[in-house]
């Protein structure tokens, strides 16, 4: 990381937080980082606290192409995201010191409502019924129609967000080289009047996957945006497709996307 220096932490404010990056700021400054107050201004940035802090940072700094991410895990549980753990200063010294990094590109799905501007997803996008009911949507591939979807949503993931929903509706975990989005079905309704696939599928990244929202719902459904939750409320159709930025992730050579997967899962 010779030319990038400038470095935004990204974390959730509090005393016991501000008290344990306290080392981050000494450590920097022995290395010669310089740690910035202005996102705009880093040209690396870390999100503290787990996955759910580093897709924050992503998200709260517009999924920027023109710098590198990392994380930093401030708890003992597992973590996709974040090769470092806040206490192991010894691993992040040695990080700055020697060449044992890489970068890695994830892809990011593109999310947009109607014709309104695009949303970023670097683990998924959910559309989830915000009652206990069914909702129904037609689905189209490359505006061709290939079902009609009724039951609680469907999630449509990333490679690197395979492992999160994806995984608990028993969606296959993809590997992050491949670039392509996954569908995968929650509590699908299959009868003589709809039909779906009833199992998940891959679409490579020449893919575009259009939902319309049919017009016999009687109520709007709720859609995630990888952990944060909004309103379709008066949308009519919610269009998804691999984007063309990627995500450049700092990762320990010793931590590939397969050995995380192991520890985690087996």
């Amino acid at each position: 990381m010779p030319n990038r220096r400038n470095v935004y932490l990204f974390y959730r404010k509090s005393k016991e937080m501000n008290e344990r990056i306290q080392p981050l700021y000494k450590l920097a400054d022995e290395h010669n980082f310089h740690i910035v107050n202005d996102m705009k201004e880093a040209n690396i940035v870390i999100g503290i606290g787990g996955d759910g802090a580093f897709l924050q940072a992503v998200r709260q700094t517009g999924f920027r192409d023109d710098c590198l991410y990392a994380g930093i895990a401030t708890s003992d549980h597992l973590s996709f995201y974040c090769d470092f753990h806040i206490d192991d200063t010894e691993k992040i010294i040695e990080a700055m010191k020697t060449e044992n990094l890489e970068v890695r590109r994830f892809p990011v799905i593109e999310v947009q409502f109607d014709n309104n501007p695009s949303f970023y997803c670097l683990n998924e996008c959910s559309i989830r019924s915000s009652v206990i009911k069914a909702f129904s949507m037609d689905v189209f591939i490359n505006k061709n129609y290939f079902e009609t979807f009724r039951g609680d949503g469907m999630v449509i993931s990333t490679p690197t967000g395979s492992t999160a929903y994806n995984k608990s509706l028993n969606g296959a975990v993809v590997d992050p080289l491949l670039p392509c989005m996954q569908v995968s079905e929650i509590a699908s309704l299959n009868n003589n009047d709809y039909r779906t696939l009833g199992s998940s599928f891959i679409l490579s990244g020449e893919n575009t996957l259009t939902l319309k929202l049919r017009t016999d719902n009687s109520h709007w459904p709720t859609i995630g945006i990888d952990n944060e939750a909004l309103s379709a409320r008066q949308i009519e159709q919610i269009k998804i497709n691999l984007s063309d930025r990627q995500i450049k992730t700092l990762k320990l050579k010793d931590n590939s996307f397969w050995q995380r997967v192991q520890r985690t899962f087996l």
